[in-house]
């Protein structure tokens, strides 16, 4: 009789879902409220008036139920109509959906593509919102999951700003991450969702939206019902949502929060740095090169490029065999990557497992990879910063 290893324990290392601390995962096991009742209330207070800190803003922050997708989806039907010009930014899977959702609301949608693993740089936004006057809204990633890297959104802000165009930035694996001040970068909307840097399963959406976006909504009177911001914030602003809402993931949430208002926001800000810096050392320490354009700000996910002389395609694999559930490439990416997860519940150990996953399945497939190389790489960069690298407290 065969089936699953009993003694092969289970490492969640994705992107996005990332893995879900105890204490929310204890939270979910609670009876479920009625989001009509007072106990709902002063839940659903508490998220709201905590949400605004992860974003640097002081706008309402939206709820709604549904995925980062369906957050970005309302980014759009908000604020574009048919016809509508915008500029689509996209360097990975991710921000070409900003090019799908605007094509799928029918807009006159300018792209720009500089290639996946590239980083949008803003000196050329600006010119082609210089060679489009039309254009009055830019959409743009502030972390790309399929390639790891960081975009610099607050140059791509004083780029649209320049030009009278808001900036709506998607920040679903960036928020809670790497760093972000909406409000002091001129951010006009920034859009996230909840599994993960959040720490709660996926079902989540979040949405801030300026003063400007919001008005440019009510100016939209038709194009969405479940996702319209103005039913949304007229809710929220009376304590309520305006249709049945995920509340056990709202419940959740406020557990996710709790720990990273324990742990302080500048301090899981920090812990990021340190596990991406560990994962980029790591990678060196076993002769990899890293994808595309990344930086000191790629806190989230680290993209490295896998050796020609193996089968890439079977590294994910291979490393699900041993029970690491990690991210391959995306797209025409697949086969060429593997992506370090160390966004949300990580700590020291997490990247340092991953890497010791890796350095065996690339022996096994061949590779020439010194086993230890890319542990020790990590390890000494731990070590260097003195100080315990945990995850959030259970």
């Amino acid at each position: 009789m065969s089936g699953p290893n009993p003694f092969i324990k289970d490492y969640l290392m994705t992107a996005g879902p990332t893995p879900l601390p105890p204490r929310v995962l204890a939270a979910m096991a609670e009876p479920v409220v009625y989001h009509r009742a007072p106990a709902f209330d002063a839940l659903f207070g508490r998220i709201l008036e905590r949400l605004p800190a992860l974003f640097g803003t002081a706008n309402d922050v939206m709820v709604l139920t549904g995925s980062g997708t369906a957050a970005m989806d309302s980014a759009v039907c908000n604020l574009v109509r048919p016809g509508q010009a915008i500029l689509a930014c996209a360097a990975g899977k991710f921000g070409e959906r900003w090019i799908e959702l605007g094509e799928a609301y029918e807009a006159e949608v300018h792209r720009y593509e500089p290639g996946w693993g590239a980083r949008l740089d803003a000196t050329e936004v600006d010119r082609r919102l210089a060679e489009h006057p039309g254009v009055g809204l830019v959409y743009a990633t502030l972390s790309e999951t399929s390639t790891g890297v960081v975009h610099d959104v607050r140059a791509l802000a004083e780029a649209a700003r320049a030009h009278e165009a808001m900036l709506v930035v998607d920040g679903i694996s960036g928020v809670g991450a790497t760093e972000l001040r909406q409000d002091e970068w001129g951010i006009d909307v920034v859009v996230t969702g909840s599994q993960k840097a959040l720490m709660t399963p996926p079902g989540l959406g979040f949405v801030s939206a300026s003063p400007r976006a919001l008005a440019r909504a009510q100016e939209q009177p038709a194009g969405r019902y479940s996702l319209d911001w103005n039913r949304a914030i007229a809710e929220q602003r009376k304590g309520a949502t305006p249709f049945t809402p995920a509340v056990t993931l709202i419940r959740a949430l406020d557990v996710a929060l709790d720990l990273i208002e324990e742990e302080g926001l500048a301090h899981v800000l920090a812990r990021h740095d340190l596990l991406a810096r560990a994962a980029r050392a790591g990678v060196a320490g076993m002769g990899l090169d890293l994808f595309g354009d990344p930086d000191e700000r790629s806190t989230v996910v680290t993209a490295l490029e896998l050796p020609e002389a193996v089968d890439g395609a079977r590294v994910p694999g291979l490393l699900r065999e041993r029970g690491i559930t990690a991210n391959g490439g995306q797209g025409e990416l697949k086969g060429r990557i593997l992506r370090i997860a160390h966004c949300g519940y990580f700590g020291a150990f997490d990247v340092l497992t991953i890497l010791a996953g890796l350095e065996l399945v690339l022996r096994e497939l061949g590779a020439d990879v010194e086993l230890g190389s890319g542990v020790a790489g990590a390890q000494r960069v731990f070590a260097e910063a003195g100080v315990p690298v945990a995850a959030p407290s259970a």
